[in-house]
């Protein structure tokens, strides 16, 4: 064979290895694009073409041997290839001639079966003419049934019927009367439709002017549930307020006054429940559904709109009446008339209503400005919350609304309360109120507690307060009264604790600023400021009483309120004004006290020898503070009568040391002092006297009047003492100087002249004793300036 030379020649070639790789990848139909790339990357493209060229020969010997042994065999295929040629013509040849005999044979079969056909498409014919001739017939019987129905407005039955028409109304086969029906059956159920709806129009307006009457009723019915309950609170609290007496047979008691029934709101809706099974035969309960909400929100925007024709307040009334009737027969349709409407529809109807109303209220109580229009609207609107909640209908959103206002509302009551009290305050005379009959004083006195004692007293009784205090008592408690009935809406809130925080806005902003209004408004005479005083008192201490009408009001049991620790803030605020109030009479007194004491100016600072009477200033101070202290222990208590005393005695003793120390009295001698000591004495006299006739000695007060005057008569003593220097011993300092200021003494001493600078001055027989204290004084001047 020629493969052995074949090898040897790859094998001579000197690159055997590639000539072998290449046969593997023909052999295997492998793709030889690698080993081509691989060659001529190397450099070695003629060894891969001469192995190319070597399995090309190889290739052609092998095919030519296959093609030498096989030759025979491809002869015969070839022969038997021509044979069967041969057969196909003549099988093709035999097929045509048998076409032709069979189309020849069955020309006269097809005519007949034509005429066949014929005949079947006749009789098909026939039978379609009767059965679309029987549905005409039965269209026109059915027609003629519903125009007899029509004729005497039976409009249910005629509706079946032409149910029954328009089943058959796709099956009729002539146009034209197909044509005829098809138009008349709308127009027949319009007929119809418009029938009910007349009916169902006439009811809507009857409704409209309906609505009104049924919320006016429903409201009424409301009003008095609330008078019957608040009745039976009242009589509730009264038993538990007498529950400490005992039983008592007649303090329980059944109410058995309108015990019957609600009225029955008797309203028709026939017509409605008539126009929707109509409308659901007609097939279109939905439109009509949707006819009827449009309508009657129509009619609910109306009467939203018509209550801006004329003042809120006239027009409330009826307007809130026509809301809660529209809501109540709406309620009514959807539980009774099946699906006429939706829950969610009313729902929605109702957000939009409330919606507008809560604009409505918001926008006419942002306007008023009367407290007691805004409570008489309120008022109604808590009624038509309970209606309306009755018949399942959420009023929060009413209930905020009155929350929302309540600042409002309390603002314009403490306005108008402002204004009651300026004006009570501006007509009282400030003088203690004397009551001659039993009647006033119960109206006065016991029905504020105003007196701890419930003994009646004799007659006339003189009030430790004037008139304004009862008249601002029945202005607090009409306030809390108010305030109650409009906080009665039942928000979400501690009535009692919102109470009593406007409450004590009241007595802090409004009657403490007022009280204090009048004190500085510096048109009170002393007693006037005294009683004025008094009366801070009295109403400080009333403000529990106040606080105890809040809880009643609120339905606290008194004896669960009496028990309770709470307080009012403004007790405190009323103490402070009360302190205030002292403060002010002490400031006035002091203010006529500098009056005399500008007589100091005119005291001889310098005087040679010592005078035999006070001064006229302290007699002029002395008249004044007995004028003082009787007015106040005729009005103010005891420690209000303390404070502006020892105030007053305490400004003299200030004026006095102030006097010394201003450059006004350029230095003074000691016949001065003892001057001064007279003055002293006889206003400590004074001072001894009036802190143990007035009683405050038994109050065991650690400050007396005459330790009021303490500094001045320090100052006096070592003036007038042998030795000042032992002013800087600190245990004389201590027992005898204490009040002392360095400074002040300093400044005093160097003005201090033991005599005056006569011109025998120094030749007097008082020389010596002059000599030794003036040489104490030295050293005591020369001490206290080291120490400086």
């Amino acid at each position: 064979m020629t493969a052995q030379p074949k090898k040897k020649t790859v094998v001579e070639s000197g690159d055997g290895g590639l000539g072998l790789g290449l046969a593997a990848f023909i052999a295997n139909g492998e793709d030889l694009g690698p080993i081509i790339r691989h060659g001529f990357e190397s450099g070695k493209p003629e060894a891969l073409t001469h192995n190319l060229k070597n399995i090309g020969k190889k290739k052609e010997v092998e095919i030519e041997e296959l093609c030498r042994l096989h030759y025979e065999d491809f002869i015969l295929a070839v022969d038997e290839l021509r044979g069967v040629l041969v057969d196909a013509e003549e099988l093709k040849s035999l097929l045509s001639g048998e076409n032709s005999h069979l189309q020849d044979v069955s020309t006269a079969l097809l005519l007949k079966l034509d005429e066949l056909l014929e005949l079947y498409s006749v009789k098909k014919n026939v039978g379609e003419a009767m059965t679309k001739l029987k549905i005409c017939v039965k269209v026109i019987g059915l027609c003629i049934e519903c125009n007899g129905y029509i004729a005497e407005a039976k409009f249910r039955p005629a509706l079946k019927t032409l149910d029954l028409i328009k089943g058959c109304l796709q099956n009729i086969p002539v146009k034209l009367l197909k044509k005829v029906v098809g138009r008349q059956i709308p127009l027949i159920k319009l007929h119809i439709e418009k029938k009910v709806c007349s009916e169902f129009n006439d009811w809507l307006v009857h409704i409209r002017r309906m609505a009104k009457q049924i919320g006016q009723v429903s409201i009424g019915q409301a009003s008095l549930a609330r008078q019957k309950d608040e009745g039976m609170r009242a009589r509730q609290r009264e038993a538990e307020e007498h529950s400490h007496a005992g039983p008592d047979e007649h303090m329980y008691t059944l109410d058995v006054e309108n015990t019957d029934e609600e009225t029955t709101l008797d309203f028709d809706l026939t017509p409605v429940y008539r126009a929707h099974h109509i409308h659901i035969c007609l097939g279109i309960g939905e439109k009509f559904r949707d006819y009827y909400y449009k309508n009657r929100l129509m009619q609910l925007n109306l009467d939203m709109q018509s209550s801006t024709s004329q003042p809120f307040l006239e027009s409330h009334q009826p307007f809130l009446a026509q809301v809660a009737g529209f809501f109540i027969v709406e309620e009514r349709v959807l539980r009774t008339a099946d699906g006429m409407l939706t829950e969610s529809q009313v729902e929605s109807t109702w957000e939009t209503a409330i919606a507008k109303i809560t604009a409505i209220l918001e926008n006419q109580f942002s306007r008023m400005v009367m407290a007691s229009h805004l409570l008489l609207i309120k008022d109604y609107i808590t009624l038509l919350a309970a209606v309306l909640k009755k018949y399942g209908y959420q009023t929060l959103q009413l209930i905020e609304v009155l929350d929302k206002s309540r600042n409002k509302y309390h603002q314009l009551l403490l306005a108008e309360c402002r204004k009651q009290v300026d004006e009570v305050l501006a007509n009282d005379s400030y003088e203690q109120m004397v009551i001659k009959k039993e009647y006033e004083y119960n109206m006065n006195v016991t029905a504020f507690h105003l007196e701890p004692s419930e003994v009646t007293p004799d007659f006339p009784y003189v009030a430790p307060f004037s008139a304004s205090v009862p008249d601002v008592c029945r202005i607090v408690r009409s306030f809390v009264e108010d305030s109650v009935n409009y906080l009665s809406y039942g928000g979400d809130m501690n009535l009692y604790d919102v109470v009593k925080g406007y409450l004590d806005r009241l007595l802090i902003e409004v009657l403490n600023d007022c009280l204090l209004n009048r004190m500085y408004a510096r048109s009170l005479a002393m007693s006037q400021m005294m009683q004025l005083a008094g009366n801070i008192a009295v109403l400080e201490q009333a403000c529990d009483l106040f606080l105890l009408h809040c809880a009643q009001q609120c339905g606290i049991p008194k004896r669960i309120a009496e028990r309770s620790r709470a307080s009012l803030t403004a007790r405190a605020v009323l103490k402070a004004s009360q302190n205030a109030a002292y403060n002010a009479l002490i400031n006035m007194a002091n203010s006529k006290i500098d009056e005399f004491m500008m007589l100091l100016d005119d005291v001889n600072w310098i005087v040679e020898e010592a005078p035999d009477n006070a001064n006229d200033y302290m007699n002029e101070v002395l008249i004044y503070l007995e004028t003082l202290v009787s007015t106040a222990q005729e009005i103010l208590p005891l420690e209000a009568l303390y404070k502006v005393v020892s105030g007053a005695v305490s400004h003299i003793s200030d004026s006095i040391m102030t006097t010394l120390l201003n450059d006004g009295v350029k230095r003074f001698t000691a016949s001065a002092v003892v001057g001064l000591d007279m003055d002293l004495n006889l206003l400590e006299a004074f001072a001894d006297e009036k802190f143990h006739v007035t009683g405050l000695a038994d109050l065991g007060k650690e400050t007396t009047f005459r330790d009021c005057v303490v500094e001045i008569r320090q100052l006096v003593n070592l003036l007038l003492s042998s030795q000042p220097e032992n002013f800087m011993n600190p245990v004389i300092r201590g027992k005898n100087y204490g009040s002392l200021d360095y400074k002040k003494l300093a400044i005093i001493c160097d003005k201090f002249k033991d005599s005056a600078d006569g011109l025998f001055g120094s030749l007097s027989n008082r020389n010596t004793k002059q000599s030794a204290r003036k040489k104490s004084l030295d050293v005591l001047k020369r001490r206290l300036k080291d120490f400086g």
